[in-house]
């Protein structure tokens, strides 16, 4: 054998033995805290795993991971039917991973003192396709008829799907004129710039901005609740609590031992405290339990 067709040889084995070595990571912009704080936890005791932690939505995250060019993919919501049948085709199969709740958070600025708890009603007259609604008084006439500057979810985004079946019945469902965005910190930022802004993504984006911000209460039909783990727990946080998913690429975790030892991680005692820092609600104890089987068991 000559000399190049010898480093032809090396170099296809090499590359058959390490396609997972990196880790790539994308998906969720809600899901993201989880992901980097995981990984870079893991890191230190995993230094030589290569873990990319990057979101471009829900949706986005999946058309990466039914392509093949990630191998793990963060969700906010379940993957769907178009999606499921992507990775079909692809030859792609995936482990389910629940990882915690998620209490989706409607938000104001601060310096608005006039609303403290909103109906899924008035979310779904001021949200719904073609509304009319443009000030804060058309939604209740106590209110200031100060203009109503909507942020929200983008159409790529896995909060978008639940928040518009969650309130209006029907994923993707939503008035278009708003400032929309995959980046939940571009919402943080515009809720916050804008006294008469209201908008709506995941708890730990809320949490992590403190006072520079205000949860209003939701009033799913049995009175007010405030977005907390409490009342995700007791099931009193309607219909805006939602679980949080991990996607995993079965052929990645059968070739890479890092990719199932950051899942193992992920979803131990030590993981979940990580989780439950990231200001996201843990699972029950049983949840965690099958969904290590069923990963270990793939």
């Amino acid at each position: 054998m000559n000399k190049l067709a010898l480093l032809a040889t090396l170099l296809i084995g090499f590359l058959a033995n390490n396609v997972f070595a990196q880790i790539n990571i994308d998906g969720s912009s809600t899901v993201y805290p989880i992901g980097l704080v995981v990984s870079v936890d893991f890191n230190i005791d995993t230094p030589e795993a290569q873990i990319s932690v990057a979101f471009s939505g829900t949706g986005g995250g999946f058309s990466k991971f039914c392509a093949g060019e990630t191998q793990v993919s963060m969700a906010s919501r379940p993957i769907k039917q178009d999606e499921i049948d992507a990775c079909g085709a692809a030859g792609i199969e995936y482990i389910e991973v629940p990882v915690a709740y998620d209490a989706l958070t409607v938000v104001v600025n601060p310096a608005n003192d006039w609303v403290e708890c909103v109906t899924v009603d008035q979310l779904r007259a001021i949200w719904e396709p073609g509304s009319t609604v443009s000030t804060w008084a058309d939604v209740d006439p106590s209110w200031p008829a100060e203009p109503l500057v909507l942020y929200g979810a983008g159409t790529d985004s896995g909060t978008f799907d639940y928040f518009t079946e969650a309130i209006m019945g029907e994923s993707g469902s939503s008035r278009s004129d708003y400032f929309p965005s995959e980046d939940d910190v571009v919402l943080v930022q515009g809720v916050e710039g804008d006294a008469n802004a209201l908008g709506y993504f995941g708890l730990a984006y809320y949490l992590e901005e403190g006072e520079r911000l205000k949860a209003l209460e939701v009033d799913g039909g049995a009175g007010c609740v405030a977005p907390n783990a409490d009342n995700v727990n007791n099931g009193t946080y309607t219909p805006l609590s939602r679980p949080l998913f991990f996607y995993i690429n079965k052929a990645a975790a059968d070739a890479d031992p890092n990719l199932v030892s950051f899942v193992e991680f992920m979803i131990s005692e030590d993981g979940r405290e990580l989780i439950a820092g990231t200001g996201y609600v843990e699972l029950p104890e049983e949840m965690y339990t099958e969904a290590l089987a069923t990963f270990q068991n793939r």
